[in-house]
């Protein structure tokens, strides 16, 4: 068992006062068999009160509301939790999964719904061909289809980290060669939709003390991997940007259908076209 501590600080500043409108924070990690929350704590500047619920995929959304103004709003988490995940997990895959082509059940497609669905165009087919393109016959042993898979991702795409909003979709990814960890995480899951796979994104934490893995300067950063549904095994994590499988270096907060719907910190103000000057964000995983 590890004991880790993140501290996950944003900070906006203004050139001249602005008002804060309420702002939607996905900062606490998800508790599962292997993750467990010991203290959760966010402090903001200016002070506001704080209401949590659950969203549709069952993810703990803060949402911050601030009576008075300022020329600045820091957002800091800082979290303690106990994780068990091991290095390198076994998956006892149902018989009737373990060769792809397989089928889910009636209810597991059902309860699957929209995971199962691509969520970006692809009209002339270029990601399915893509993605067909790992299959190795009629009948492919399921679990090597998406290692290869995902290590296709790396070895096609180069790594590059990228500080502007939004995502590249699939299709792009690959017309570009390279992108970041988001970039990575979506084509990964849209392709395994592609070929029939319920799937889902995976936005939380990257612990790299040794900072050997992509997609973090140092110890510790916001990362987005993957996770597909297999009979038997469940879900089962991939990290299509470092070539991993299983989430010993993962610590999940939120798990989606849509990368759009993973993003951290969101909200508004009210000000002069001019008011906003900059915005940085720090985050440090310690053991």
């Amino acid at each position: 068992m590890s004991l880790f501590q993140i501290r996950h600080t944003t900070a906006y500043r203004f050139h001249r006062p602005v008002t804060f409108g309420p702002h939607r924070l996905m900062l606490r990690p998800r508790e599962s068999r292997d993750l467990r929350v010991v203290s959760n704590h966010i402090a903001l500047t200016p002070s506001a009160s704080v209401s949590w619920a659950q969203d549709v995929f069952g993810n703990a959304v803060a949402t911050a509301t601030f009576q008075t103004g300022g020329d600045h709003l820091t957002i800091e988490s800082t979290t303690e939790i106990h994780h068990d995940a091991v290095a390198w997990p076994v998956f006892d895959i149902a018989a009737s999964a373990i060769s792809f082509p397989f089928r889910y059940s009636d209810d597991e497609w059902a309860d699957l719904g929209a995971l199962g669905a691509p969520q970006f165009p692809d009209a002339a087919g270029r990601l399915r061909a893509w993605a067909q393109g790992f299959v190795r016959g009629a009948a492919t042993d399921t679990l090597s289809l998406l290692k290869d898979l995902s290590a296709g991702v790396s070895h096609q795409i180069t790594y590059q980290s990228r500080d502007e909003e939004g995502t590249q979709s699939p299709v792009a990814t690959l017309d570009r060669g390279f992108g970041s960890c988001r970039d990575f995480a979506v084509l990964f899951v849209e392709a395994v939709r592609s070929l029939g796979f319920g799937a889902r994104i995976v936005s939380g934490y990257l612990h790299n003390p040794d900072q050997s893995l992509w997609g973090t300067p140092g110890a510790g950063a916001t990362h987005a991997s993957a996770e597909v549904f297999v009979p038997g095994a469940g879900w089962i994590t991939f990290d299509p940007t470092n070539r991993s499988m299983g989430g010993f270096n993962l610590i999940p907060v939120a798990m989606v259908r849509d990368i759009r719907q993973a993003i951290p910190v969101a909200g508004s103000f009210v000000g002069a076209g001019n008011a906003f000057w900059d915005m940085t964000v720090e985050v440090r995983v310690t053991s």
